[in-house]
């Protein structure tokens, strides 16, 4: 008697085949890459559901490995994105592997579109920096490659997570204003930060609110909006202080904004003690001093690399690490003058 055969299992072509587009097209709708109309994202997706198609990484492993991870960054003016780079490169020495770096396009669908170049280049894994990019796509990419998301609290079992404690990093930061004894603390972040989203922008916003509110000083919470870089939020700043803003204190949802600041208190000659995030090593420099919260970046870049090489290895249940942060007080913050 002999064994019945082993099922076969549905290919990419089968799917391609039963929705009557190509396998090129199949690939585009599963990537959630540009391009896609509807009608043919609903004849691929009910092909997919009638096949009971899943998209399977070890059939990638079998076309070989390229020995190469890919990592998109949203901002390469950063200095917090820099130290990322340092530590991911340090894990990978003494392997074989190399790391492409691939610049997010402003506005394309907030990275996702650098992250398919990436998979469309055939890497073995990637990191993806950009906190906005759509959580959907980046699921769709992990059906292929492992990935693993950089600073988002995210909670998906379809890729590993690498993240900062944004929420015990700003109420540690709002802590040391509120102690100093300031009551009018503004809050300085981008636009498009929402209070209730997943990002870290949010949870320091969130953050924020919650301390003022906690000290009875709901009343007096200010969000300032700002453009990325040192050159907006210094015109934003520049523009409150001019305006006659009461707030003696920011807190900056990451450094460059908070230099940005700076520059701007110190150019209309108004004292403000400001806090930032990220502890970029320009923070540290005598001549600025800037109290900031420090996120071990380095660290942080590495265990994503190892995140990656371990589900190369054949790691399959998600993971997701939260690293402790600390508060560098400097010589941007001191008390309120009265």
């Amino acid at each position: 008697m002999t064994d019945a055969p082993s099922p076969r299992h549905t290919t990419i072509e089968d799917v391609a085949r039963t929705a009557g587009v190509s396998r090129a097209a199949v690939s585009k709708v599963l990537r959630n890459a540009y391009g896609v109309s509807d009608g043919m994202r609903e004849r691929v997706t009910a092909a997919m559901s009638e096949l009971n198609y899943r998209p399977r990484i070890a059939a990638r492993a079998m076309r070989g490995r390229t020995y190469t991870l890919g990592i998109e960054l949203p901002d390469l003016a950063n200095h917090f994105f820099a130290r990322i780079v340092r530590g991911a490169t340090s894990a990978l020495e003494g392997t074989p592997y190399q790391l492409i770096i691939a610049p997010a396009e402003a506005g394309a669908r907030e990275g996702l579109r650098a992250l398919e170049a990436l998979v469309d280049r055939q890497v073995d894994g990637v990191i993806a920096v950009s906190p906005r990019v759509d959580e959907a796509g980046l699921e769709r990419i992990s059906g292929s490659v492992p990935v693993v998301m950089f600073g988002r609290h995210d909670t998906s079992d379809r890729y590993d997570v690498v993240a900062g404690d944004d929420a015990a990093g700003a109420r540690a930061a709002m802590r040391h204003l509120l102690d100093l004894g300031h009551r009018r603390i503004a809050h300085l972040t981008l636009h498009e930060a929402g209070a209730f989203e997943p990002f870290p922008h949010g949870a320091r916003l969130r953050e924020y609110e919650g301390a003022m509110v906690a000290a009875g000083l709901g009343d007096h919470a200010a969000v300032w909006r700002t453009d990325e870089g040192e050159g907006p939020s210094s015109e934003v700043v520049r523009r409150m202080l001019a305006d006659g803003t009461t707030a003696t204190a920011v807190f900056a949802a990451h450094d460059e904004l908070a230099f940005g600041a700076m520059r701007a208190a110190e150019e209309v000659g108004v004292p403000l003690a400001v806090v930032g995030y990220d502890d970029v090593p320009m923070a540290s420099h005598p001549a600025l001093g800037l109290t900031t919260v420090h996120q071990p970046g380095e660290a942080m870049g590495a265990r994503a690399v190892e995140m990656l090489l371990e589900r190369i290895a054949g790691r399959t249940e998600a993971m997701h690490e939260i690293f402790e942060i600390e508060l560098k007080v400097r010589t941007s913050t001191r008390a309120p003058s009265s």
